[in-house]
């Protein structure tokens, strides 16, 4: 059954997110994060394989930290900001030029986007990176997305690409998300992969710390990656990219690796960029009644239903929704101020105008603005 299933996703895949993590990326006896070359030139026969089969492959490369140690002749990552910003823009250079040259060889051409956290957080920015990314497969281009560490500062990272792969994957509405590394999947209490996953909160039971020295995420990140992905009705896979012809393979359907299975339901783009990527900028607590009209009925959120309202927000930023007992219900995009919404909390529209003294919306957040969460497969 678990095979079938892979095959009904899988087989039927045609726009793909790939992301390969740094450890994977460099030589195994390596301890300075040299790039193992070999591998590189194997992942472009593999990616030109899927090419010449109709995928549109958008890679999500780490490594430029690791590759920048290499050349620099560092023994360890950097912890200073400064010092990675540096390393990371020797090691840019360096994994392009390889990259480059393993795609030439066969016919491919490769296309950079080096981005920040802030670049998805605005809608226009996060359209155009949609919309260059679109332009570049037309070209017949690969493009290769890695966060922009020479200007990255913790305010305006991912954390690590992991999340930047599956913010990719939203923003492109990719089929599936194929996120590689050097481990066979999630594994269970036996140290076993696991074929499926259809909780995502058994799941993250299961995660273990197992960050490498030279990369920054791990199975916590990928586990959190597979969950924006399949929660917005797309399947996600965490595999080991050392098998051989390991993409073939998964798109064949076959047994490797674990899979995510996606939501019942399917978001649009601008669900999933208020849902699964635009940061929020506060949070509001609303009364049973408010929760039960959002999630059951559909409806708009109201002020009448609100208790709490916490951080500093404008008109048009995103908020976290939470009940009274503190679990994450929607986000949504706000018709109101911090400093307005403290005003007319608990207070019915048609009093809106006194207190604010101009005309205003009705609703707090309206229903074609707010995503729920999710709650089920």
């Amino acid at each position: 059954m678990s095979i079938q299933l892979r095959q009904d996703v899988l087989c039927q895949a045609r726009r793909v997110v790939i992301k390969l993590g740094t450890f994977l990326l460099t030589l195994p006896d390596s301890s300075q994060g040299e790039l193992d070359l070999p591998f590189l030139r194997s992942v472009a026969r593999q990616v030109l394989g899927l090419h010449n089969n109709g995928f549109e492959v958008t890679l999500v490369m780490s490594g430029a930290i690791g590759a920048g140690c290499a050349e620099l002749g560092l023994a360890k990552r950097p912890r200073d900001v400064s010092d990675l910003q540096a390393v990371a823009a020797v090691g840019q250079r360096r994994l392009m030029t390889y990259l480059h040259e393993a795609f030439d060889k066969l016919g491919l051409k490769v296309a950079q986007l080096l981005l920040t956290r802030t670049d998805f957080d605005d809608r226009v920015r996060f359209l155009n990176i949609r919309n260059c990314v679109t332009h570049l497969h037309r070209l017949g281009c690969i493009p290769v997305i890695n966060e922009n560490d020479t200007v990255s500062v913790d305010e305006l990272r991912f954390g690590d690409n992991d999340q930047l792969a599956a913010m990719m994957a939203n923003a492109l509405r990719s089929d599936a998300l194929i996120l590689l590394f050097t481990k066979d999947g999630l594994l269970d209490e036996q140290n076993k992969p696991i074929d499926l996953v259809d909780n995502i909160q058994s799941a993250i039971s299961l995660v273990r710390d197992d960050k490498t020295e030279m990369g920054s995420g791990g199975m916590a990140s990928k586990v959190e990656a597979a969950r924006l992905v399949a929660e917005a009705g797309e399947i996600a896979v965490i595999a080991n990219g050392r098998q051989k012809n390991v993409l073939a393979r998964i798109f064949a359907g076959e047994q490797i690796g674990t899979v995510f299975l996606p939501a019942k339901r399917r978001l649009d783009s601008r669900q999933r960029w208020i849902g699964m990527t635009k940061r929020p900028a506060g949070t509001v607590t609303i009364d049973h009644g408010a929760a039960n009209a959002l999630q059951n009925s559909g409806k708009s959120l109201l002020a009448t239903g609100l208790l709490a309202t916490t951080g500093q927000f404008e008109r048009g930023d995103l908020l976290l929704i939470r009940n009274e007992n503190g679990h994450d219900l929607a986000r949504g995009l706000t018709n109101y101020s911090s400093d307005e919404l403290r005003l007319i909390s608990g207070k019915r529209s048609n009093q809106f105008e006194k207190i604010l003294g101009r005309k205003a919306y009705d609703e707090v957040i309206h229903r074609d603005n707010l995503v729920l969460s999710c709650v089920e497969k």
